[in-house]
């Protein structure tokens, strides 16, 4: 792997289309915002010869982070993909973001790779976010290596950061972590500190140098050998635990010498089943240099150890009618199924589907069959259509390189399919297929808004189906109670994102205005009302009165209407008139504008006349009736409870528990779910939890997740009901 000797300078970086599985590699980058993901793709690519410097590509332009919203926020919001090339293979780098609201695009990498890097700073060490997304890979089995970045700074600790790397990530094996490599400290500098500036392989006992901008291969100095003996024994035995070949181990303990070819051959194996994560150190080059440290071992360690896409179980298919298929391994000659792993808009080219295709070879001027299902929660419709796919091609920074197909394995865009989603599925017309999409997690920001302009609220609806087509962590909501557009989001970062998207790319002005959730009303005790509506002005006239007493119900009664009329005093034809306009006074609200619920009423007596009264006139005394009930008794103001589920690490469970109480929480119980978790379920008012989202990851520093889901309504406070009151006056 790493450890052989590199005979050649570097290798043709422009990836093209790969022509058989076994030359793809689908690798997904994965760590914190900051830990230098983006930068090591930069390095690699320009190691490979794919950029003609540093992050740049020859009309200029960045790799990866290229959009203008990337380079204003400063930092990555979407997943990138850049494809190299390496001694034949195509690697597919798909570079995703670090910060927890853009999670959807991690989660589309993960799906799209076979296997996955994580880049850790030596500064800052592993967090908790990217230790979960870690047992998600290893739940599935997904083969991965781990960079440390960031050896610059002054406080890093290569072998420090390794070890919290084996007991962050090796579980209950954390001799299946350990280093390929040891870094090599030049001279310290005036500040003390000592830079890196090459790389001690553990197994050939060979120095990588860096210095002079290309790698430069040695034999050590005698005096450094003895330094890395203990580091390669535990590799060695690392790796042989891990072998197939039982006897290797007994043969090593025994005294025998295994051959290094050996010991590369068992770590590649181990490494493309993932059973073992070798540890790696990586810097981008210096000004003028054409090699990053450590870039060479981490391309040989992708093209060599990482597995091919046939290697990688067939994904789970059925017809879009739900019948179970089954999907032979990765095959080029097989009948086509692709996904689309992102959406995206431009404003030349319009929308750009990124596809991963798992089985058969896509083409250009193909017709396709387009099938979305199971994501109806999320805004999204079901749909299954025929659609032409236009120009295929591999992106490269904002450049778009043609090709004319696509093999099973590989990943590129395609133009202008006008109904494919996120999540979808591409087969073939005859054959149409759908694969079930990813779990996403749910969004529980809300963000509510209204257009800015007229001529804005003719484009928002459009904008915002758009929106929600390319992103599915997001949902849209037309709240009928509060008669509000809600953009549901995971964070704020990521609603910052979908409004600048709106203004940006479809020219939309929207205000964000305060989320309001859907208040109820219900009688605080029984009372009577009258509903006399008697007009006469020349011509036919209007006459109905009723009488009417209400009560109130248990939660989740709705409104009920009982007729006890007695003597014909309304007649039988106009009693479902005053029926439909108490309900619909019902539907209005009584107090504050909210819709009355729990409440039975019973229609009691009333008055007709033989020529004036009709259906209108017996549904304006009914609203009547049902207003002059509620001016008679206490009306409660009913806020909706939600059922409030947390995962969160035993370490926070008392923060957790104390903030739920602060929200008006009541918590229903606790349960351990093993890995020093515990789940905390609780009941909270909806009104409490608007930013939960924000400040639960605060809380727990990113390491917690909860759901919700509606319960019930309930009596709000009366001092909240009030303050609530004063605050819908004051933006009144």
């Amino acid at each position: 792997m790493g450890d052989k000797a590199h005979t050649h300078p570097g290798a043709a970086g422009r990836a093209s289309a790969a022509d058989h599985p076994t030359s793809v590699r689908n690798v997904v980058l994965v760590g914190h915002s900051g830990s230098g993901k983006t930068t090591l793709v930069e390095a690699l690519a320009l190691t490979a010869g794919a950029v003609n410097r540093a992050g740049r590509v020859e009309d200029g332009g960045c790799v990866s982070d290229y959009d203008e919203l990337e380079h204003r926020q400063q930092r990555s919001v979407q997943l990138s993909l850049v494809p190299v090339e390496w001694d034949g293979i195509k690697i597919n780098l798909l570079d995703t973001p670090g910060y927890a609201d853009f999670v959807g695009e991690l989660r589309a990498g993960l799906r799209a790779a076979d296997a996955a890097l994580f880049v850790v700073s030596a500064s800052d060490g592993v967090d908790g976010a990217t230790r979960m997304v870690w047992e998600e890979c290893a739940a599935v089995g997904m083969p991965r290596a781990i960079v440390v970045t960031h050896l610059e700074a002054a406080r890093a600790d290569f072998e420090e950061m390794t070890r919290i790397c084996a007991e962050a990530f090796g579980g209950d094996d954390p001799d299946a972590v350990l280093p390929l490599y040891l870094p090599l400290r030049g001279a310290p500098a005036p500040d003390g500190h000592a830079p890196v500036t090459g790389l001690i392989g553990l197994l050939s006992r060979k120095l990588f140098d860096y210095a002079s901008g290309e790698r430069v291969e040695s034999e050590p100095d005698g005096d450094r050998l003895p330094l890395i003996e203990e580091a390669r024994s535990l590799l060695i035995e690392g790796i042989i635990s891990e072998s197939e070949d039982e006897t290797l181990m007994e043969r090593y303990l025994g005294g025998e010498q295994v051959d290094v070819k050996t010991l590369i051959e068992d770590l590649e194996r181990a490494v493309a089943r993932g059973v073992f994560f070798p540890v790696l150190a990586a810097a981008p080059a210096a000004d003028g240099a054409r090699q990053g440290l450590g870039t060479v071992e981490l391309l040989e360690l992708v093209t060599r150890g990482f597995p091919t896409p046939l290697e990688r179980a067939a994904p789970r298919v059925t017809t879009p009618e739900g019948a179970a298929r089954e999907l032979r391994m990765c095959d080029p000659g097989e009948s086509l199924v692709a996904e689309v792993v992102k959406t995206s808009s431009d404003p030349y080219v319009g929308r750009i589907s990124m596809v991963r295709v798992f089985s058969g070879t896509l083409r250009a001027d193909q017709t396709v069959h387009v099938s979305g299902h199971g994501l109806a929660d999320r805004g999204h419709e079901d749909h299954d259509v025929d659609e032409r796919i236009g120009a295929l091609s591999t992106p490269f920074g904002k450049q778009q390189r043609p090709v004319s197909h696509v093999i099973a394995g590989d990943l590129a865009c395609v133009a202008k399919l006008t109904r494919a989603e996120t999540g979808d599925t591409l087969s073939a017309k005859e054959d149409p297929l759908l694969m079930a999409p990813w779990r996403m997690p749910d969004p529980l920001l809300p963000l509510a808004i209204e257009a800015h302009s007229k001529p804005d609220e003719d484009k928002l609806s459009q904008g915002l189906a758009r929106l929600v087509a390319e992103d599915p962590t997001m949902r849209l909501e037309h709240n009928q109670d509060t008669h509000q557009v809600v953009l549901w989001c995971l964070g704020e970062a990521h609603a910052d994102v979908a409004l600048e998207r709106l203004r940006g790319r479809y020219g939309v002005q929207v205000d964000v205005v305060p989320h309001r959730v859907s208040l109820r009303e219900t009688f605080g005790g029984p009372a009577a009302g009258r509903g006399r509506h008697v007009k006469q002005s020349g011509g036919h006239g209007q006459y109905a009165i009723c009488e009417i007493e209400v009560e109130p119900l248990p939660n989740g009664s709705g409104v009920e209407f009982v007729d006890k009329v007695v003597g014909g005093a309304v007649p039988r034809q106009f009693i479902p008139s005053v029926e439909k306009g108490v309900r619909a006074q019902a539907a209005r609200g009584v107090a504050a504008g909210h819709p009355l619920i729990d409440v039975r009423v019973t229609l009691l007596d009333g008055k007709a006349h033989s020529v004036d009264s009709s259906d209108a006139a017996f549904q304006t005394a009914g609203a009547l009736a049902l207003r002059e009930a509620a001016a008679q008794a206490r009306i409660h103001l009913l806020e909706p409870v939600a059922e409030v589920s947390v995962l969160v690490g035993d370490d926070y469970v008392g923060a957790v528990m104390s903030d739920l109480s602060g929200r008006r929480g009541k918590v229903l119980g606790t349960e351990q779910t093993g890995a020093g978790r515990t789940l905390i379920r609780a009941e909270v008012p909806e009104i409490e939890i608007g930013r939960y989202a924000v400040d639960l990851r605060s809380l727990t520093h990113g390491t917690a997740r909860f759901d919700r889901r509606y319960a019930r309504h309930e009596p709000m406070p009366q001092q909240v009901a009030d303050r609530l009151t004063e605050e819908v006056r004051a933006a009144s």
